[in-house]
């Protein structure tokens, strides 16, 4: 009797990605949440923790308004250029205008890390390159990854040595992107 064995593609498994958010213009709260909401409705993404809100000065370029910023913890199927291209389609849908670098935005959604790997791409970097460096992503994230490693070390660590002069929290309610 001849069997006939088909070859299938199996869905490759979950990866746990680290996300970063943020804006200054508009309503940043509401954008940050709609990014969320959009990220948590597709098949292959899930949200799964997501930290409080803080208030933060300005980075790189200082003439402008303070910045929301959050992180979330995202379950994804998604590769690591799909994930980017996802966050990036999400940013337009929301109008997102990139002008000039660290500029005023509506939102800004970066991918921070994808399970343990290190990708260096055009137009993706994993870890994000700047991320140890920068204490708006490093509070929330430790928030809901202090064991997360990054660079040989802890999130936990990383933020414990970061300058957090100016950053406030801006919102206790870690349920503020479900409104």
């Amino acid at each position: 009797m001849l069997r006939c064995v088909l070859n299938t593609v199996r869905d490759p498994q979950p990866v746990l990605a680290a996300i970063g958010l943020g804006g200054n213009l508009g309503d940043p709260v509401k954008a940050m949440a709609e990014a969320l909401q959009a990220l948590d409705r597709q098949e292959n993404c899930r949200v799964l923790s997501v930290s409080r809100l803080y208030r933060t000065p300005p980075w790189g370029k200082l003439d402008q308004a303070d910045f929301v910023n959050s992180c979330a913890l995202v379950e994804t199927s998604l590769s690591p250029s799909e994930l980017l291209a996802l966050c990036l389609s999400i940013e337009r849908s929301m109008k997102r205008v990139r002008l000039e670098r660290w500029g005023p935005r509506t939102i800004d959604i970066d991918v921070l890390t994808y399970g343990d790997e290190v990708i260096d791409d055009d137009g993706l970097q994993v870890p994000h390159p700047r991320m140890t460096e920068r204490a708006f992503v490093l509070m929330p994230l430790n928030e809901i990854a202090p064991n997360l490693a990054v660079c040989g070390k802890k999130v936990s660590s990383w933020a414990a040595e970061a300058d957090s002069e100016g950053i406030s929290v801006h919102s206790e309610d870690r349920s503020w992107w479900r409104c």
